[in-house]
């Protein structure tokens, strides 16, 4: 089993008049955060005029939104060890300028195809924001309150789902839809800026991290053995795999199906997208009573109730576009409650390795959303709501898997994880 070592060890060092106050660097990192979730929701409204551009179809641009995820998955593997390896801030620099470099590229493309290798290139680079974000709620708090950091985390990049289809659909109003990704360049190079400038180093440069590809295979591979991050990551990537199917499929259900126009899809986006941010929100409050476990397995459950009556529903022609809003609602509410949850208790056995268990858990969570958008994209809106109820109910079944086979349960306090038997 992977070695918990005290977390003194790996933390840089900071005095009380040189670290910023924890509400800074919570909105810090939630700045780092949002820099995916703007690349992915901002050029949504976009898709049916990209699509004509390129005189492709709307299902053919969505594989730039898979091509986006798959890289964002795979990103995540290739930072973990250097953001432990050098400390968290020189991967930042390096990763945020090729996406700066990608978004202006993305704005300038010849085609179809250099647009979507422009979107990979853009996350390979992007993704190390995600990561870092994660890894530095470890490094600057306490293990035992990673799932309310994450949830509050949430206050922040709720800002992208409410501003980014809406700016993205006048943008492409009065400018083109090429400048959409200008602007995503320059909200990288200011977010690159106050990372430069405000926020701390929060580890320790550790040389003793191997950056060859056999010893870093054999070291993911010691972290997925973790029973507790091995369950956690895997029920948790199936849950918020239908976030990203959201995401993928809702310009078809909305725009194509029921025919709304790039306004209105930017409104009902943003609506939708707030159960996933009130989620998290309850979460902080329910937290006070109950465990992220009990959280979980009751959230998850819910998930996959809603799912089935949502497949149900929608074969047997039940629902307009009424009932769909609130089923995609509740649905998203559900997967609020998961994220942090899942996240936070699947970091929890880990201190010296954090990095590379955030990228793996990363990787893991955006792996299966990028395989759940790809057959999005090449079966079309019929297969939104299956795919996204079938992940759900793989994801209790995961859980309830885990919880009967494992025989401990790893939790932290301020200083070192510690075991606590069931």
């Amino acid at each position: 089993m992977t070695e918990l070592l005290p977390e003194t060890q790996t933390r840089a060092e900071f005095s009380v008049s040189s670290r910023p106050p924890n509400w800074f660097i919570i909105l810090l990192l939630g700045a780092l955060s949002v820099i995916t979730p703007f690349a992915v929701d901002m050029y949504l409204p976009a898709f049916s005029r990209i699509a004509a551009e390129f005189k492709t179809s709307t299902s053919a641009v969505s594989l730039s939104l898979s091509a986006y995820f798959i890289a964002f998955a795979l990103g995540q593997v290739l930072y973990g060890p250097l953001l432990d390896h050098f400390g968290r801030k020189r991967p930042l620099y390096f990763g945020l300028t090729i996406y700066i470099a990608a978004s202006l590229g993305c704005a300038h493309p010849h085609d179809m195809r250099t647009f979507i290798a422009f979107r990979f290139l853009q996350a390979l680079g992007g993704c190390v924001a995600q990561v870092a974000a994660v890894a530095m709620v470890r490094d600057f708090f306490p293990s035992r309150e990673s799932a309310r950091i994450f949830s509050l985390l949430f206050l922040v990049i709720g800002v992208s789902p409410l501003l980014a289809p809406t700016a993205g659909s006048v943008i492409m109003t009065w400018l083109g839809w090429e400048w959409i990704f200008a602007v995503l360049a320059c909200i990288a190079a200011a977010i690159l800026a106050l990372t430069f400038f405000l926020l701390p180093e929060g580890h320790t440069p550790d040389p003793t991290i191997s950056l060859r590809p056999e010893p870093i295979l054999r070291h993911f591979r010691e972290i997925f053995r973790q029973p507790q991050f091995c369950m956690y990551a895997l029920a948790g990537a199936f849950s918020f795999a239908g976030l990203f199917g959201y995401v993928a499929g809702s310009p078809m259900i909305f725009m194509d199906g029921f025919h709304v126009s790039a306004k209105v899809f930017g409104a009902i986006f943003a609506t939708l997208t707030m159960g996933f941010i009130g989620g998290n929100q309850v979460n902080v409050i329910l937290l006070r009573r109950w465990t992220s476990t009990q959280i979980f397995g009751h959230a998850v459950t819910v998930q996959v109730l809603i799912g089935a009556l949502f497949v149900v529903g929608a074969r047997l022609g039940w629902f307009g576009i009424t009932a769909t809003l609130i089923l995609f609602f509740l649905f998203l509410s559900c997967i609020g409650l998961t994220y942090p949850n899942a996240a936070a208790m699947a970091l929890a056995p880990f201190s010296r390795n954090v990095g590379s268990a955030s990228a793996l858990l990363g990787f893991l969570q955006t792996g299966t959303g990028a395989m759940i958008s790809t057959c999005i994209g090449f079966f079309g809106g019929t297969a939104v709501v299956a795919l996204l109820s079938g992940s759900a109910l793989l994801a209790l079944l995961i859980f309830v898997a885990g919880r009967r086979s494992s025989v401990e349960e790893v939790k932290a306090d301020d200083e070192r994880a510690v075991f606590v038997p069931h």
